[in-house]
């Protein structure tokens, strides 16, 4: 029988259909397209970009020339500007204001055939680093609000370029999912006076969700689930601002991300999925009712009316199946689920495109 399931942050319902349970090699994924004969953020067509914001690069190489690890440039097509005034106006009982915000492009290699998951672990927590900087960097700039980190791979995730790359959109206000998240955390706190994310992860290590766990890092599919095989990744100790993390939480972060993406790629075939870096705005202080994460979406079913018109999220896959699946899963690179959750225990770690 069907089974509702409430999530805990938003108070959205999804239905886990358990009668017409689905494994993920059951999915039928749209062929890949062809490659672009051309790619801008290929090593050697710097000139064909916006000049760099920042590049992690060979010494002795000058900026916008080849030589460079990482690369973060404003997106040729951006959905909001940098230039101009905010100019928040009424009109009648409606509001409005100017497209002012930042949006800007991690390209994570210079090797077009590179994925993020075949990069070590050091090149990946250079990226994190990356991210950090630039949000660091906007953060600077009071009309930027609240900065919004993610990764769309394969044209049905909205990816127009297939060399691997992050996205970063700063945007002057809140968007409403950040909204909501927050208050339906902030309720929990009122109530119980304590973290419904530090709840969540303390109960999810304890059960059949848990997906990989790695110091201060943990991943699982979410109790309610939207989508088949979606995982989250949440740090065990209270951090409201993902920018906020330290050097060891950056190379601990770095390996968990690494290895639950590794996970998805294997079980969907390399198909499209998205990341997002839900985090506090960056105007406010410490958020106690509030915990930075990580959303990982395999695009594995589409939303259709049912969806739009209810609100609802039917997934044919439950979550403790789509763990065990992605836990178990035997890929060349990834370590085993079962060794490295034991380590964890037994101590942290050292250490224009869509």
């Amino acid at each position: 029988m069907p089974e509702l399931r409430r999530d805990p942050v938003l108070g959205r319902w999804v239905i886990i259909a358990t009668d017409r349970a689905r494994r993920p090699a059951d999915f039928q994924l749209e062929p890949p397209e062809a490659p672009p004969d051309f790619c801008p953020f290929c090593e050697g067509n710097e000139s064909k970009t916006p000049p760099e914001t920042l590049a992690f690069r060979e010494e002795g190489t000058g900026p916008n020339t080849p030589g460079w690890q990482i690369r973060v440039v404003p997106n040729k097509y951006p959905v909001l500007g940098i230039e101009g005034e905010v100019g928040k106006k009424g009109h009648g009982i409606y509001d409005r204001m100017n497209g002012i915000g930042a949006h800007e492009v991690v390209i994570e290699t210079p090797e077009h055939k590179t994925t993020f998951t075949h990069l070590d672990d050091d090149h990946v927590a250079d990226i994190i680093r990356a991210w950090r900087m630039r949000v660091y960097d906007l953060q600077r700039d009071k009309r930027m609000v609240c900065a919004m980190i993610f990764k769309n791979v394969g044209r049905a995730a909205g990816a127009t370029l297939d060399h691997t790359h992050t996205q970063i959109i700063v945007t002057p206000v809140v968007p409403r999912t950040v909204l909501q998240e927050m208050e339906g955390a902030r309720k929990f706190f009122d109530y119980r006076g304590r973290c419904l994310f530090c709840d969540i992860v303390e109960q999810e290590v304890g059960e059949g969700r848990l997906v990989f766990e790695h110091g201060n890092f943990v991943a699982f599919c979410p109790y309610a689930s939207r989508f088949p095989l979606e995982t989250w990744i949440v740090p065990k100790q209270h951090e409201s601002h993902f920018e906020r993390l330290t050097p060891q939480d950056i190379t601990e972060f770095a390996h968990v991300l690494k290895q639950t993406v590794l996970r998805i790629e294997g079980a969907i075939a390399s198909g499209p999925y998205n990341f997002i870096v839900h985090s506090s705005p960056l105007n406010v202080g410490e958020v106690e009712h509030y915990h930075w994460h990580v959303e990982i979406i395999p695009r594995l079913t589409r939303v259709a009316g049912f969806e739009w018109g209810t609100g609802f999220y039917i997934n044919p896959v439950p979550p403790e199946s789509a763990a065990e699946y992605l836990r178990e899963l035997k890929l060349p690179g990834a370590y085993s689920a079962e060794a490295d959750t034991s380590a964890a225990k037994a101590g942290p770690a050292e250490g224009g495109s869509r």
